[in-house]
């Protein structure tokens, strides 16, 4: 048994993880506002629970730059106490077990490639596309997180007037049109033209980055993750046409693009560090 804990936006969730299955989650609600003991009090009496015997470790996803070795987790955007934090340390001095820490769309990845759509594939990248857009990369079995844990951030590349990220997550809908992501999909779902152009238009910005993707990693799969890929039938379309004029179209032929279905991905991800 082992312990993936996933560190969002708005809360923790940690859940229990036996053959594959979790067997219970906890969840804790985060605010920006909170002190780095609070978080850390919180995170600690979340996980104590799930720490049963036979438990040989816990694995943490967070949204931010790792140091995986040491376990240290540098500058959480949405916890603005979270500056440096010693995640590994603290939490195997209170429960001494191991812990493994890491970017939270590696774990994405990691949890695609065992118990999702990417099972089976050696290359693979997974794309998560929601409040901001980053990628795990797996390369002949084998995560490819970078020096600094880093590699992977593709929103942060330059594009336009801005970079991917601005045209290719939920960032799309409130900086550049005013209105949300989630507004646009039931509008889309009605047949509403305008929402429908609206991703239509979004679809041709990420199969720009998928094909930057490509050039950089030539994945056997992308595994798409994240709130945006319930409108994945909507953007589809236009992506797919962005990638026409890919260089090595016989690449592209073996290429599958898929939206993740597994429920819970990044908690299973997360166990996934422990080995």
């Amino acid at each position: 048994m082992t312990i993936g804990v996933d560190l969002g936006a708005t809360n923790i969730r940690a859940g229990l993880v036996h053959n594959g299955a979790i067997q219970m989650i906890n969840q804790v609600a985060l605010s920006d506002k909170d002190s780095l003991e609070k978080t850390l009090d919180q995170l600690k009496t979340m996980i104590a629970p799930l720490v049963q015997p036979g438990v040989k470790g816990i694995g943490i996803g967070v949204p931010s730059v790792v140091d995986i070795e040491k376990g240290i987790v540098y500058n959480v955007v949405h916890i603005p106490s979270w500056e440096r934090v010693e995640l590994k340390p603290f939490l195997e001095a209170a429960f001494k077990i191991p812990v493994q820490v890491n970017n939270d769309v590696n774990c994405f990845a990691l949890g695609e490639q065992k118990y999702g759509a990417g099972k089976g594939y050696s290359s693979m990248v997974a794309i998560a596309m929601g409040t901001g857009t980053g990628s795990g990369i797996i390369v002949n079995n084998e995560l490819y997180a970078g020096v600094n844990c880093g590699a992977g951030e593709i929103g942060c590349m330059p594009y336009l007037d801005s970079d991917y990220e601005h045209y290719t997550s939920s960032l799309f809908f409130s900086k550049k049109h005013n209105t949300t992501a989630l507004a646009q999909y039931e509008l889309a779902q009605k047949g509403d033209a305008d929402a429908l152009k609206l991703w239509e238009e979004f679809g041709g910005h990420f199969g720009t980055l998928v094909k930057t993707v490509l050039y950089a990693y030539d994945p056997q799969m992308i595994v798409l993750g994240g709130s945006l890929t319930k409108a994945y039938s909507f953007f589809e379309p236009t992506m797919r046409n962005k990638l026409e004029d890919f260089y090595f179209p016989e690449s592209l032929k073996k290429l599958k693009i898929v939206p993740g279905t597994v429920n819970n991905i990044a908690i299973l991800g997360a166990s996934a560090l422990i080995s």
